[in-house]
């Protein structure tokens, strides 16, 4: 059997970061290094760059969420970036967004261990819950799927206007490139590459940033939304 790889001390960059949260995010670290290792939802590898490629590289996005919105984290998995997000940035509601229960367990674990109060934890699948969650400012993920499969899930999450914000690698021009048809399908109206973390990460980390207009998702996703609510409607009824 391998021996655990030890979990480095936290940078200072993460004080900084973290802020009166530094201490959680500290314990997040070591629930990943520990738990999360021992359960499958991060690999033995990454123990030794927890900080600088998961929690601060997911962390630093706070930068381009908007004041006191609502954001849902699809594909949470371990919690990034939903987690280091809501360490930094207490003003969000988010919602940890998961379809296998080992993981949707250790993530709810970890927000009542930490005191998450701003953070729900709902185990599905984006296509499952739309219609039953209330739509979201911003949609978030990381190494979830090519950008133009992820589209298909989480901008349908969006309220009108909203924006998908994906950690994405040396890979993001060119998955927008070539997701460019499918955007526009799905009422994207603008989208752009961003840079993040400056003095934090390095490399910082890239962010693809897509805007919704009126439709999130398209006419497509229009109709399942109506329908959705009209099952929602009449189930209250009941």
């Amino acid at each position: 059997m391998t021996e655990a790889a030890e979990l480095p001390p936290a940078p200072e960059q993460a004080r900084e970061v973290f802020g009166n949260r530094f201490e959680d995010a500290v314990r997040y670290a070591e629930l990943l290094a520990e738990a999360g290792v021992q359960r499958g939802l991060i690999g033995p590898r990454e123990v030794p760059r927890l900080w600088e490629r998961h929690l601060l590289n997911c962390a630093v996005l706070s930068e381009v969420v908007p004041e006191g919105v609502t954001v849902c984290d699809v594909g949470s998995g371990a919690g990034l970036p939903g987690i280091p997000l809501a360490l930094v940035r207490e003003d969000l509601k988010i919602t940890l967004l998961e379809p296998l229960l080992r993981r949707t367990n250790f993530l709810t674990e970890v927000v009542e261990l930490l005191g998450l109060d701003h953070v729900t934890v709902v185990r599905g699948r984006a296509e499952e819950v739309m219609g039953k969650l209330t739509p979201v400012h911003v949609v978030t993920a990381r190494a979830v799927a090519p950008l133009d499969r992820l589209a298909t899930w989480g901008i349908p999450l969006l309220r009108p206007y909203g924006e998908m914000l994906a950690l994405k690698g040396d890979t993001a021009e060119e998955e927008l490139k070539s997701a460019a048809t499918a955007l526009s399908k799905l009422g994207a109206v603008e989208t752009s590459i961003v840079h993040v973390g400056e003095g934090v990460v390095d490399p910082m980390s890239t962010v693809v940033r897509v805007e919704v207009g009126e439709s999130p998702g398209g006419v497509r996703f229009a109709a399942k939304r109506a329908k959705a609510a009209r099952t929602g409607r009449a189930r209250r009824r009941r």
